[in-house]
């Protein structure tokens, strides 16, 4: 591994001062790849430095000053990736944006940032943009759009609007003109200039602008790259959302501490494919992306072979048995690593091939809470897949596992240089390095958030243990409820037991203030549509399929096996669910039930679908609803339904209630 020394004592802080140190040191290793057209193109770093550099020039011509904010929208590409670092060198303030999100929710943050240049990375992009100078009541502060994919572009008012190939050839043109100016911009930045503003997934009320330091981004990645060990030969894939402060960290902070490649897919739907070509040695994904992969492995092996089937069977036996302790290099018979060794041979080895994950040393989710058996099967599979917890305002990390130290339901010890303090509500606080500057134009919001010690207060509740010091993460502190009985509810708890299994995709348990927690729940449609046509059982739609009874009969089952799981738990017992419905839609971030992260809103959620909940609990049978849908195109409609309400078995309560009598 290279020696990195600290930033503070080799003038590197800035992202623009890491890039030059990297052209100078690894200038032939490669930087960034990209899938274009089926093949993967490659710059290193020094050819990376003179792109970033031509751009940043082009962007000086344009008229970018420092202090102005450049909103960035696209997938996750080079040159976006390069549009912040220019931007940065510029003295400006990068703002990277869902690519997803509508217009009104891209309204609503250029609008709160004020944002002079917008680099979009297609047509649809800039469409969205133009749409919001449209609005009758948006403000204007867009001046330049700085578009990447030329294609569909031709006829568009170019007045204000330029090609990003454009923009640096222009750039390069200037550079005698201007290369003054951008060299005394780029020394002008120090360890406490803006590196970027990120918005907070706004589970609760309007995403808040989360400025971040060039300290903040450059401590928190030297700091966890040494604690797993990164280097520049490490591989990365960037496929999450680049308005996500993980994506951030992982593709911008690390890579340009370490050196280590960024590999960009050539787009979400060949996203899988590309992770098997690359490989990457260090990998990130939320519990979604576990869980699909998951879903999928269980759909082919529902539609393997009588040996193969058997093979996954008895070898997924002995790897949970010993998977885990043998990735932490705990005793094991020999008999066990025997078989374990066959395992690789006949499973292991082809399923994390196909998975694309033959090469990672260090894989991490976080976000949302992980089911415990989904962790595990990884695990079991010999990938060292460990869990973190983090949030946008602290850079990230705020705890991780350490190797050797890993638990399916704990988040790990501090990182290093953080501080974790519990509160006498169990409210979870921190104060670190990464710790953000403020939110921006919100001294209100900075202020409850963050103390004059630095404390910042997570919203989450949780306790570390006692015998290992890691820290348990129960559930977001507003959540953590009581049931009318007073024990304690805790619903993400069920949730990610019922996410395990394949057939569920999404659930929202209910049941704070109440006698009893009913579930209101989301098909996976693949999952569930391939068990429809593996018994031939046709179907028209979503909400047809929902509805079949044989699905219902299906999610009962789930559900009582969930439900037997939680009456094992003294504490959370009374979490067990007694009424569910199965959704005639999936919550979707485009009717506002999830964040663009997708996190449930369950404010929204609770008022969204009140009729729902209301018959949860009255004791009816089905209910009619009808519930505003947005369509693909932003266009909105409205889907009718009648869903059955089914009640389910329930283990131990009654003799609880008794007993405490």
């Amino acid at each position: 591994m290279a020696e990195l020394a600290a930033p503070a004592d080799t003038g590197l802080q800035s992202i623009p001062a890491l890039l030059a140190r990297n052209a100078d040191r690894y200038g032939n290793r490669p930087a960034y790849r990209e899938k274009e057209f089926g093949i993967w193109q490659s710059w290193t770093w020094a050819e990376a430095a003179e792109e970033i550099r031509a751009l940043a020039l082009g962007l000086l011509v344009l008229g970018l000053k420092p202090g102005d904010h450049v909103a960035i929208i696209g997938r996750n590409r080079p040159m976006h990736y390069w549009s912040m670092v220019a931007a940065q060198m510029c003295g400006a303030v990068p703002v990277p944006l869902y690519q997803d999100a509508v217009a009104e929710e891209m309204a609503y943050v250029l609008g709160h940032c004020g944002a002079r240049f917008v680099v979009c990375g297609d047509q649809e992009q800039v469409d969205k943009v133009l749409e919001v100078q449209a609005m009758p009541d948006a403000p204007r502060s867009v001046e330049q759009i700085v578009y990447t994919d030329k294609r569909g572009m031709r006829k568009y008012d170019h007045t204000k609007m330029n090609a990003l190939s454009d923009v640096q050839k222009e750039g390069r043109a200037a550079d005698i003109r201007l290369g003054g100016e951008l060299d005394r911009r780029i020394a002008g930045l120090d360890y406490d200039s803006t590196c970027v503003m990120l918005y907070t997934s706004g589970t609760t009320g309007k995403p808040k602008g989360v400025v971040l330091s060039n300290r903040n981004i450059i401590e928190t990645a030297k700091n966890t790259s040494e604690f797993d060990g990164l280097n520049n030969h490490d591989e990365v894939l960037a496929y999450l959302p680049m308005a996500w402060v993980g994506d951030f960290i992982f593709s911008m902070g690390q890579a340009m501490w370490t050196g280590f490649t960024v590999n960009c897919p050539e787009s979400a739907a060949t996203m899988m494919t590309d992770l098997r070509e690359i490989g990457p040695t260090y990998f990130f994904a939320p519990p979604r992306v576990f869980e699909g992969q998951l879903t999928n492995v269980m759909i082919r092996m529902e539609d393997a072979g009588r040996i193969k089937k058997w093979l996954f069977d008895h070898y997924m036996k002995v790897a949970n048995r010993v998977g885990p302790a043998l990735l932490d290099g705990e005793p094991v018979g020999f008999a066990d690593k025997l078989a374990y060794g066959l395992g690789k041979i006949f499973v292991y080895g082809p399923l994390k091939n196909t998975l694309g994950y033959s090469r990672i040393r260090v894989g991490y989710t976080a976000g949302e809470a992980i089911g415990p058996e989904i962790f595990d099967f990884y695990r079991s599979l010999g990938i060292n897949l460990k869990q973190l917890y983090g949030q946008t305002e602290a850079s990230v990390f705020i705890t991780q596992q350490p190797d050797g130290q890993v638990r399916s339901d704990t988040v790990g010890v501090p990182s290093p240089g953080v501080e974790v303090r519990i509160a006498d509500n169990g409210e979870v606080f921190y104060r670190s390095p990464g710790t953000f500057v403020e939110y921006y134009n919100n001294a209100e919001s900075t202020a409850s958030t963050k103390d004059a010690e630095g404390w910042v207060a997570t919203g989450d509740a949780g306790f570390f243990e006692e015998s290992s010091g890691h820290l348990r993460i129960i559930d977001r502190a507003k959540d953590v409820g009581k049931m009318a009985d007073g024990s304690m509810f805790a619903p993400k708890y069920v949730e990610n037991k019922l996410k395990f299994y394949p057939n569920i995709l999404e659930a929202v348990v209910i049941g704070n203030g109440r006698a009893e927690c009913t579930a209101m729940i989301n098909i996976d449609l693949s999952a569930v549509g391939n068990w429809a046509e593996r018994n031939n059982i046709a179907y028209a739609s979503y909400q047809e399929l929902a509805g079949h009874p044989q699905v219902y009969a299906t999610i009962k089952e789930h559900v009582e096996a969930v439900n037997a799981s939680v009456a094992e738990d003294e504490m959370l017992a009374g979490c067990q669910i007694h009424r569910f419905l199965v959704l005639h839609k999936e919550l979707d971030p485009d009717d506002g039930e999830m964040t663009r992260t997708r996190k449930v809103r369950r404010a929204v959620i609770n008022e969204k679908f009140a009729d729902l909940v209301t018959a949860l609990y009255d004791g009816s049978d089905s209910v009619y609803t009808e519930t505003e849908v947005t369509y693909e195109d932003g266009r909105k409609g409205q889907i009718k339904a009648t869903l059955k309400i089914q009640p389910v078995e329930v283990f131990g309560i009654e003799q609880q209630k008794v007993a405490a009598e």
